[in-house]
């Protein structure tokens, strides 16, 4: 069976691009296809040989986002006849793609468009342009959310990254899903003998969902130390944040990352995220993570065994998970067992016999 891999664009590196990677280990031979290729942003996949994008890519331009008006035009264009299987990576428009009736569309779902869904999302982006853009940009979302529930209804079976996504994919697009959860690199982190086990970590993207400022307002609050690892549009305000109980430390290397991990109390997750590598990554480094109980947490953690749960995102039902936690004791080598479950071969083996079912099934 002749395969072909699609995707929203390549342009920087994060969960979506590690979920190709993996398929592009499963499917060498397979062609990629994309809207637009940035090879110097995407670490191991900036050195593909057979990536065919589209019109878009010949456009210059420092953001892919202002052209989404113009992607689901372009993603219908693409030409994918000669194939049996089309594998798609989709958090935007890739599973728009039009197929032959004996071609077999899969695709795996981060999230329906979010921008196009979620009030929080859109509204959080409109900020970034200009009072004046507001109605011709509310007017285009418009008609991208009304493609967008028009192109769900193309794919034939979707994956869903996490439990929470595929209750998503069903209210949104009114679509079923199958689970099979986003990879980790497990092999990447590894329990430290004797970790220090002096302050709590936090990892992510600085920007408002992620509360970051919920996390260092509760360490200062409880004056425990914290450490802080990331960049982002809200790093001079969590920066402000600094005390000699909370530490910024901003963009860190590879190795100090894992060893922040290894060596830290516990992880803090405080936001709802539709999946969630990160907390995982701790984990594979045997550390407990302290998690909002809902979204991808819900998929990944085993309340009193892997960490603790927390209800609310607020400074009180934070602090009394933090209280709760420091009363219990964790098993190291059970959390990276466990974290062990979601590795990157895991989640290949799952993607291989997933296809071959549905081909199989397919066909009759």
């Amino acid at each position: 069976m002749k395969i072909a891999i699609v995707t929203d664009w390549l342009t920087n590196y994060g969960g979506a691009e590690s979920v190709i990677s993996a398929f592009h280990d499963l499917f060498p031979e397979a062609p990629i296809y994309t809207t637009m290729y940035r090879p110097k942003n995407m670490r191991e996949l900036g050195k593909l040989k057979n990536v065919k994008t589209t019109w878009l890519d010949k456009i210059p331009t420092s953001k892919h986002q202002y052209l989404l008006s113009l992607m689901p035009t372009a993603v219908e264009m693409m030409d994918l006849d000669e194939y049996d299987i089309v594998l798609s990576s989709c958090h935007s428009v890739s599973k728009g793609v039009i197929t032959k009736p004996n071609t077999l569309h899969i695709s795996y779902c981060h999230t329906p468009m979010r921008y196009a869904w979620e009030s929080w999302d859109f509204e959080t982006r409109l900020k970034k342009f200009p009072s004046i853009f507001h109605p011709m940009i509310r007017k285009q979302i418009g008609k991208i959310r009304e493609w967008d529930y028009c192109a769900a209804q193309r794919v034939d079976k979707y994956i869903a990254n996490s439990s929470h996504i595929g209750k998503q994919i069903k209210k949104h697009y009114k679509r079923d899903s199958d689970v099979i959860y986003p990879p980790v690199h497990t092999e990447k982190f590894t329990p430290a003998t004797n970790p220090t086990e002096d302050f709590y970590l936090a990892v992510g993207r600085l920007i408002p969902y992620k509360k970051f400022d919920l996390i260092a307002e509760t360490f200062n609050k409880l004056k425990k130390k914290l450490k802080i690892v990331g960049t982002g549009p809200q790093y001079d305000k969590i920066k402000s944040m600094e005390s000699e109980y909370v530490e910024v430390l901003g963009y860190v290397s590879d190795g100090k990352l894992t060893h922040l991990y290894q060596n830290c109390k516990a992880f803090l997750f405080p936001q709802l995220e539709d999946a969630g590598i990160v907390p995982l990554e701790a984990m594979s480094a045997g550390r407990p993570v302290i998690a909002l109980d809902r979204g991808g947490s819900l998929d990944t953690m085993i309340d009193g065994k892997t960490g603790v749960l927390f209800s609310e995102q607020t400074v009180d039902s934070l602090s009394d998970a933090i209280s709760r936690f420091e009363k219990m004791k964790f098993d190291s080598k059970f959390i990276r067992k466990h974290a062990e479950e979601f590795d990157v071969e895991i989640f290949k083996t799952k993607i291989r016999d997933y296809i071959q079912e549905e081909w199989e099934r397919f066909n009759k």
